[in-house]
């Protein structure tokens, strides 16, 4: 395994690309809480809160449709299609040549030998038991994360290192055919991804998930996915041919149909319009497929709730759910960063309402309550919900969603120790499934 570099006294810094507070005596009123709400500029480059002007300026990558085409900014003439930057230009700051001077910060893959693979998780508010997830950190960048703060427990920032030093789980696959082999285990729903993307950029070239997929596939049992990446439709082969015999579903989360928000909220997933391409794709192809509006944010994400409802429904989504955005942990910190860069005329406010959905607190994370907060808002959200589901016709008890075939499950022989000598497989090695 990757060994991981500890920061001072073994914490890991929120924002390691911010200069650390200093300890003079001028500054030593200065609290963490007063240097985070400290006014923020949107920057371009790469990071926790920034303006992307690039997609993977310092990642050599053949050309992927993730909708988005090259960001334009004031003075670089007039934008077109949905790179659109509407009222949110006014709040991004064009620094000229003292971008082009800034470094481009890597983004580093650190390679795990894994103990173990599917989680298993007894939370009441969770619609799964099983999950699995082959990357740790997400290069997707999505400001809100709430995985965020398990980079924390590896000596990582939850900020940029978040973002830009990756785990892959290599064993992953194999990892998978053991726990199925095992006569103890169950069949049942395994979800993906539900931690951080399993179709995230890396997977291009990893294809942990593709493996995973064409196990699960083989072993005929059932799975479910979650993701903000159009790469999922690589994989309709096989999630086609699952759902077809009820053992597969997936769910695209759109936050917001507003680009210009998304582009600073969600920096490296696929453009709003994609993703609704790649609800009715999967739709076509058979695969049973929802809409995940995570997270609302209030007066930022908010107002969409029933339009992105409506176009999800249109392009062939059968079911809906949202959830109100989470800030356990260093998540708190990076958001009202994120807010005070690129919304300050409303930073106050959205936090505000967050607090009266939280009890007074920026997150609560009691499981009765922590999907859908509390109090007058959170019963005003859910009744907008609820009554936009019934008009579009969207019913959450879909058996194709909540009734997953685990009856045909096969399991695999178990799985003969890898030949090659030193534990390594070579070119020729196979893992025999029956």
């Amino acid at each position: 395994m990757a060994s991981f570099p500890k920061f001072p006294q073994g914490i890991a810094r929120p924002f390691p690309d911010q200069p650390a507070p200093s300890s003079s005596a001028d500054d030593a009123t200065l609290t963490p809480a007063a240097f985070i709400h400290r006014q923020q500029v949107a920057q371009k480059g790469r990071g926790a809160v920034t303006n992307l002007r690039g997609r993977y300026e310092s990642v050599d990558r053949e050309a992927f449709d993730d909708g988005w085409q090259p960001l334009q900014f004031a003075g670089d003439g007039p934008t077109t299609g949905e790179e659109v930057v509407g009222t949110e230009q006014a709040n991004t700051v064009d620094h000229g040549d003292q971008d082009a001077e800034s470094p481009r910060l890597k983004t580093i893959v650190m390679e795990e030998t894994a103990k173990s693979i599917i989680s298993r998780n007894a939370s009441p508010d969770l619609p799964f038991s099983l999950s699995l997830n082959p990357y740790r950190g997400c290069e997707h960048g999505c400001i809100y994360c709430f995985a965020r703060p398990s980079h924390s427990y590896l000596g990582l920032s939850p900020g940029l290192d978040f973002e830009s030093r990756l785990v892959a789980k290599t064993n992953a696959p194999e990892l998978l055919l053991r726990e199925l082999a095992r006569p103890s285990y169950q069949p049942d729903t395994i979800t993906v991804g539900i931690n951080t993307d399993a179709y995230q950029p890396i997977e291009r070239e990893r294809q942990l998930t593709r493996r995973i997929l064409q196990i699960l596939h083989d072993c005929e049992n059932p799975v479910a996915l979650i993701t903000k990446s159009s790469l999922i439709e690589r994989d309709i082969d096989l999630l086609a041919a699952m759902a077809a015999k009820r053992q597969a579903i997936a769910a695209v989360t759109i936050t917001t149909l507003d680009p210009a928000i998304a582009r600073t909220l969600e920096p490296r997933a696929a453009s709003p319009a994609r993703r609704l391409r790649v609800i009715r794709t999967l739709a076509e192809a058979g695969i049973p497929v929802s809409v995940s509006i995570a997270p609302v944010i209030p007066f930022v994400t908010e107002p969409d709730l029933e339009r992105v409802m409506e176009a999800a429904v249109e392009a062939g989504a059968g079911q809906a759910g949202y959830i109100v955005l989470r800030l356990p942990w260093e998540v708190s910190p990076l958001f009202r960063q994120w807010l005070q860069a690129h919304f300050p005329d409303r930073a106050a406010r959205v936090m505000n309402r967050i607090q009266d959905m939280r009890g007074g607190k920026d997150y609560d994370a009691d499981f009765a309550t922590r999907m859908r907060g509390t109090g007058v808002w959170a019963e005003l959200l859910q009744q907008r919900f609820d009554k936009a589901s019934r008009r579009l016709g969207i019913d959450h008890r879909n058996r194709a969603f909540t009734t997953l075939d685990a009856s045909r499950f096969r399991r695999p022989l178990l799985v003969p120790p890898a030949r090659g000598g030193q534990g390594k497989r070579t070119k020729n090695d196979q893992l025999d499934l029956f």
